[in-house]
């Protein structure tokens, strides 16, 4: 074994300062009792990547009728998401779901039942609401409770929070190694964004590493394999928008199958709108030799924001005056497996080899508490 230097040598390492990487440092010293906490993140500031580049919707289970496990975990979380971080939740908009009449994989009657299984309220919506729909293309509208997030005051907290309980974040670094050094003390070679592909990064030990790095699950190399669990990325173009008149405190989604949502983004004051068919530009499958975030870097898209707008204007005509803002382009993970039902379980898995290290994946914000669940039981036995 190297010889280790005491401030060279962490209770756990944290690779990845999204929400769930902060999260979970703080969860390590609030209720793990860990006194010595690193988060190595690459960007300049936590929570700059997946957890900004998002929709902002909090979940409360409508999204899933094809994976109930999915709908009943959000529905679960969210009370307990609205109690931790609920200063960042917009919840002063009315959100609506409205059901296709063509190529919906689900009918009113099926979405209302599934609702009322999972708990998650529901009702007609106000004819005022419903005559903003094309009727020949809109089979039926619900109002629901559904909410949005604002990543920039999630992460003012995250900062505070972990300045307050002594988590080391280390900004503008990369772990690209994982060495296991005797005894299950394993070294992390990290390297600064100066010293990117020099070989001249320095080495810290830690006995626990939790590697939550979404898209980049892959890319740590030395005697780190990566994940068995197969998993596809997506470039992605999330549109900000101006709302037509009338829309500014209205959310909605039209589902359930090739259609759209368009809602509050309060980290701009803005909306989102997203298209099932072309949010998503290109996708494949992990390749560890092919890192996805270097072609995020070389991803610079025509806007589809006009295709998403005419595709919406058929459902809802008063979107022809929706203006265009910005383009928020980003990495898309999810599991293979669940490509058919879109269900979004979390991926929670230990190294077989390397015991003590853990690679985690979220869909959602609210999975973080499944998370914390896994957490619980792997490192309270």
């Amino acid at each position: 074994m190297s010889k280790i230097k005491s401030t060279h040598f962490f209770d756990a390492v944290v690779i990845g300062g999204g929400f769930y990487g902060a999260s979970i440092a703080a969860y390590l010293v609030e209720v793990i009792g860990l006194k010595k906490v690193a988060i190595i993140e690459k960007e300049k500031a936590l929570m700059q990547r997946a957890s900004y580049n998002n929709q902002a919707r909090v979940h409360n289970g409508y999204h899933y009728p094809r994976s109930y496990t999915t709908a009943y975990r959000s529905r679960t979380n969210l009370p307990k998401f609205l109690n931790k971080w609920g200063f960042s939740v917009k919840t002063d908009f009315k959100k609506l779901y409205a059901i296709a009449t063509r190529n919906s994989k689900v009918t009113p009657k099926q979405f209302e039942r599934f609702c009322n299984e999972i708990g998650a309220p529901i009702k007609i919506a106000d004819s005022s609401d419903r005559k903003q729909f094309n009727s020949k293309l809109i089979e039926e509208v619900f109002e629901v409770e559904e909410f949005a997030f604002d990543s920039s005051q999630l992460r003012q907290f995250a900062e505070k929070e972990l300045k307050d309980l002594n988590v080391n974040v280390m900004l503008d670094t990369s772990c690209t190694q994982i060495i296991n050094d005797g005894f299950n003390i394993y070294k992390c070679i990290v390297e600064s964004a100066g010293q990117k592909n020099t070989g001249n990064g320095h080495a810290i030990w830690t006995s626990k590493i939790f590697n939550c790095t979404y898209s980049g699950l892959n890319q740590i190399k030395g005697e780190f394999e990566g994940v068995k669990t197969r998993v596809k990325h997506e470039l992605t173009e999330m549109a900000l928008i101006v709302p037509p008149d009338g829309f500014s405190d209205i959310g909605i989604t039209v589902m359930d199958g090739p259609f759209f949502s368009t809602m509050p983004f309060p980290a701009r004051q803005l909306h989102s709108m997203s298209h099932v068919r072309y949010t998503p530009h290109t996708s494949w499958e992990d390749d560890a030799d092919i890192n996805p975030y270097q072609r995020l870097e070389r991803f610079r898209p025509q806007s589809r924001f006009d295709r998403m707008r005419r595709d919406i204007m058929r459902y809802i005509p008063s979107f022809c005056d929706a203006k265009y803002v910005d383009s928020l382009l980003e990495l898309k993970t999810v599991l293979v497996k669940n490509e058919v039902d879109d269900g979004r379980p979390i991926l929670f898995e230990k190294d077989a080899k390397l015991p003590g290290v853990y690679s985690i994946l979220g869909g959602k914000i609210d999975n973080i508490f499944d998370i914390i669940e896994k957490l619980d039981s792997e490192l309270r036995d």
